[in-house]
């Protein structure tokens, strides 16, 4: 008979629940995280138990612990367990029983787990879009201290020859020049790591079909294909693009009770990333050819805003065709 585990994990101390398929407890103890004392746990239930744990903080290495002990891993969505947060009594040994009970009962919202290889792709990217916005805001820093002093950057940018004469040669107080030459020191540490990381995640991805597939799309280029590709994953656990659409978070809030409908704004529940690169991919070049005219469309009726938006959904439609075909065909048509 099979049996269902639950983890409550955190930081240092997690708790470990083990059920009967009938539903009674077999055992509940508190563990010291650690490769070893999680395996133990794990271990008593059985051979090739039902585990659950969080998506919460840290999960991958005990993901891969329960796998190499010979564990079943399913993983929580957290927005769905979320609405289990408004109990009487909520402990770490009451949460670890809920996930063990739901998983018993088949009633358990997972999320997909993606393979050691991928994470280490995800990490990557993630990276690198995180040392974007931090180049990004020390940028933002130099032109704010400018503004203290009262100049107005005459040039379009600042981070080519003619930006970097233009501060050498602008009179500044000291602490404010000293500010600015430490950021421009700054700067270009970040360029060369964000330069290395696009080497790394290009090296890796180099003979995957889907990332250079979706390169022919206007606006896709290496760092946007890499985001989707990394972030996505297995294509095929999608049925259709527009199953991908919702999980991305770009689908309208749908909200019906008897005859009453309500349908919002974007849900924004899925990958925040994916969506930042859609909607910046269209900013530009609208899609390009087979999604131009759509967007124009959309932009004079209701706003430049929402037909970004539906840009980038058409966009993650062809992105989705190109990463489960190797081809996508309006661009072949076109083409020919």
């Amino acid at each position: 008979m099979s049996r269902y585990v639950g983890i409550d994990l955190h930081r240092r101390r997690s708790v470990v629940v083990i059920l009967d398929s009938d539903g009674s407890r077999v055992s509940s103890r508190r563990i010291e995280n650690s490769p070893v004392a999680l395996a133990a746990a794990v271990g008593e239930a059985g051979p090739e138990p039902e585990v659950v744990l969080e998506a919460t903080w840290g999960w991958y290495w005990a993901a891969d612990v329960i796998e190499a002990s010979g564990g079943r891993v399913h993983l929580a969505h957290p927005l769905g367990v979320k609405g289990f947060e408004n109990r009487r009594v909520k402990n770490d040994d009451r949460d670890a029983t809920l996930l063990a009970d739901l998983l018993r009962m088949g009633s358990l919202p997972e999320s997909w787990i993606a393979p050691r290889s991928l994470r280490e792709l995800r990490e990557l990217v993630r990276y690198r879009h995180k040392l974007s916005q931090l180049r990004t805001g020390l940028k933002s820093q130099v032109h704010s201290v400018l503004g203290k002093e009262g100049v107005v950057p005459s040039l379009t940018t600042l981070w080519g020859p003619g930006g970097a004469r233009f501060l050498e040669e602008t009179p500044l107080g000291e602490a404010y020049a000293y500010r600015i030459e430490s950021l421009r020191k700054l700067i270009p540490i970040y360029d060369r790591e964000i330069t290395e990381l696009d080497h790394r995640v290009h090296a890796r991805l180099r003979d995957d079909v889907g990332y250079r597939t979706i390169q022919q799309l206007s606006g896709v280029g290496r760092v946007f294909a890499g985001v989707f590709v990394a972030e996505i994953g297995d294509i095929t656990r999608f049925p259709n693009p527009k199953r991908l659409c919702s999980w991305v978070g770009l689908t309208p809030r749908h909200r019906e009770s008897d005859d009453k409908v309500f349908r919002g704004s974007i849900t924004k529940q899925g990958s925040a990333l994916i969506r930042w690169a859609a909607i910046e991919a269209v900013a530009r070049w609208r899609g390009g050819a087979p999604i131009q005219d759509s967007y124009l469309r959309i932009a004079e009726r209701r706003g430049t805003n929402i037909a970004r938006v539906a840009a980038a959904r058409k966009l993650l439609t062809l992105v989705y065709y190109g990463m489960r075909d190797g081809e996508i065909r309006c661009l072949t048509q076109e083409a020919a």
